[in-house]
């Protein structure tokens, strides 16, 4: 194996633990949003309270203000005319003035920690605000990120499985053309080679047969001699025939279709195959390569339905609409299980996926169904304007 190939179901690993971090920082990024949020509302309750706060101790400093200042007034003119009053109201003055003055340094002092509160609650909603706008966009680029991974980067890793399976299928190509040339040359060798062998050996024992037993022995090695070259030209017809029908050049879709199907028939006794069409093919003509596509459909749908289904009936139908054309392949074969068979990448599957791509290039599509034990089913349609 190529150790330069990609491994599709690896990238997919990767990508399933990346999404899963990303999705997993997504999740603790929105935490920290929501707890900040309750946080920022709590301060806001509380910031409101300071407020109300420190507005209620200046209007009370204010008054404890004009009341000090009063006392104060009030000590100093004891102070200055001490002689006219009693030392219990000397006394009384000084300690409401030292009173008033120290309730009014505390609340100056409590006022001044209030502010200082307000101030760093404000600060602290300022930031709180910034981390829960900065969290909502992160959250947002996150959400697009897991997109991009969930959608675009798993497409790449279709594309990557997809080119993976082409290059695969271009391989097989290759080792398909060696192994049919292989067959085709098995095939000369052992049907027309050795036939045409045999002729030139038999036209040797006619010459001697007519000397030494007569004209009549003669003539009845020559009639042998005439079924032997008549062997040989079925096996190359044959031959040709696999390699690509001249009927379908001359004649089309539908009647090489019919012709191959019948010949199918006699090749292989025990299996019965139905053919049917529907539509306007029968006069008219497809393009080459739509004849060709079809044709080769046909014949991989039935060589897989006799060859590894072992049906001993097929049926197929072929129907012609103003814009497509459908095949249905149907056999009464062992069958297998689709998803299974989806996993496996072998010369049964070989098959299947050459129809696909044969598919891709006309822009058409295949259903398949199948159980075991119950047969096969295809569908093909393929778009084209045929009427």
């Amino acid at each position: 194996m190529n150790s330069n190939k990609i491994d599709s179901k690896l990238l997919d690993e990767v990508l399933d633990k990346m999404i899963h971090t990303v999705d997993g920082s997504k999740d603790e990024i929105f935490q920290i949003g929501e707890q900040s949020r309750h946080q920022y509302e709590s301060l806001v309750e509380e910031l409101k309270d300071i407020k109300i706060q420190v507005s209620r101790v200046i209007d009370e400093g204010d008054k404890l203000e004009v009341q000090t200042r009063l006392a104060r007034n009030r000590l100093s003119e004891v102070s200055k005319n001490f002689k006219e009053f009693s030392e219990d109201e000397i006394r009384e003055a000084y300690e409401k003035a030292h009173n008033l003055q120290v309730e009014l340094s505390m609340m100056q002092q409590h006022e001044k920690q209030l502010r200082n509160r307000r101030d760093d609650l404000e600060r602290r909603l300022l930031g709180l605000q910034e981390i829960i706008e900065r969290s909502e966009s992160l959250v947002s680029q996150i959400t697009v990120v897991l997109n991009y991974l969930n959608r675009d980067l798993r497409q790449v890793g279709m594309l990557l499985e997809d080119a993976q399976q082409k290059q695969d299928f271009g391989l097989r190509i290759i080792e398909a053309q060696e192994e049919e040339r292989k067959r085709v040359s098995r095939e000369i060798h052992d049907g027309p080679a050795q036939m045409l062998a045999n002729v030139m050996m038999r036209s040797e024992l006619i010459e001697r047969v007519y000397r030494e037993r007569g004209a009549e022995e003669g003539f009845k090695e020559i009639r042998n001699l005439r079924q032997n070259v008549r062997n040989a030209l079925y096996e190359v017809r044959r031959i040709i025939y696999d390699l690509r029908p001249m009927a379908l050049d001359d004649l089309g879709l539908i009647p090489t279709l019919k012709k191959y199907m019948n010949t199918i028939e006699e090749y292989n006794g025990n299996t019965k195959i139905h053919f049917e069409s529907r539509g306007c093919l029968e006069d008219q003509r497809l393009s080459s390569r739509f004849e060709v596509a079809l044709f080769r459909l046909a014949q991989e749908a039935v060589t897989n339905a006799l060859k590894h289904a072992e049906a001993t009936e097929i049926t197929v139908k072929v129907e012609v609409t103003k814009e497509t054309i459908s095949m249905l392949i149907k056999d009464n074969g062992k069958g297998f299980d689709v998803n299974e068979f989806k996993k496996i990448k072998d010369k049964k599957s070989f098959g299947l996926i050459g129809m696909k791509e044969r598919l891709d290039l006309l822009d058409g599509k295949m259903t398949i169904n199948s159980k075991i034990g119950l047969g096969t089913f295809i569908m093909i349609q393929v778009p084209y304007q045929a009427c």
